[in-house]
């Protein structure tokens, strides 16, 4: 029956992402001149989207300072990443005006990945670490000028097993370049609702954590690496006990 359940909800849930995709697209090619304005536009559109992702997953979010959300862009909104659902939060938590920053695989997933590429949100290059700092510092001057803020996910891939993973850089140059400060968003358990490698989805409790703004105005590109590892601190201080990040493995030195 759980199996059965969960087929379910995908199938479904599957649905109501292509028919809202195929919705949208139209008003997105015509607005093809306008990137803010699809910016905006696929901002709305995440908010049906995730939320009623959430609900076919099972998924009952209650989210902690949700205050902190609403009254604090331009912010950089920084979130950990252990579900496909946590995808769907953001899109959905993100306030107008939120840039999401992808990797540029998500084109090939139907529906959501075509929106992806239309949106006007960025798409960064994973696999080459000095041309994704570039672009992201290109977005930095957009952001400024309209007063965009960005959600993104630092450890830069999903943990399979919950744990916290370390954080990329990317964000710390994005706040550099634009100044604005770095909003935790911690998602407890995401992962046990939608399991890894599996469609199977456990109805739950999703609770979302906003913590306080972080200050930004004296970080700098030489330090990067600190302020990133000051930010997973934050994290790794408030996860779960099974969601901590796991001790790192010593390397053996060389005779």
């Amino acid at each position: 029956m759980a199996t059965l359940g969960s087929l379910v909800r995908l199938t479904l849930g599957f649905l109501f992402l292509m028919v809202m995709s195929v919705a949208v697209i139209p008003l997105l090619v015509l607005l093809l001149p306008w990137r803010v304005a699809r910016i905006y536009t696929c901002n709305v559109w995440g908010k049906i989207v995730g939320r009623g992702i959430c609900f076919f997953s099972g998924a009952t979010p209650v989210i902690r300072n949700r205050q902190g959300l609403n009254g604090t862009m331009p912010a950089i909104y920084v979130s950990n990443h252990a579900s496909t659902l946590d995808a769907f939060v953001g899109i959905w938590l993100c306030p107008m005006g939120g840039c999401g920053v992808l990797k540029k695989e998500i084109v090939k997933v139907p529906g959501y990945g075509w929106i992806a590429w239309l949106s006007g949100h960025l798409l960064i290059d994973r696999a080459n670490t000095g041309k994704a700092v570039e672009t992201l510092k290109a977005q930095a001057d957009l952001m400024k000028k309209h007063r965009l803020g960005a959600w993104i996910m630092p450890e830069g891939t999903r943990s399979r097993s919950g744990h916290l993973l370390p954080f990329k850089k990317g964000f710390v140059h994005l706040a550099i370049a634009t100044g604005f400060p770095v909003v935790p968003v911690i998602v407890h358990d995401a992962h046990k609702n939608w399991e890894a490698k599996t469609f199977r989805f456990v109805p739950m409790q999703l609770d979302i954590e906003v913590l306080a703004p972080i200050d930004t105005a004296g970080w700098a590109e030489e330090t990067a690496a600190e302020h990133a590892a000051k930010v997973h601190d934050v994290f790794a201080a408030h996860v779960r006990e099974d969601q901590k990040p796991l001790p790192a493995v010593p390397t053996l030195q060389a005779a």
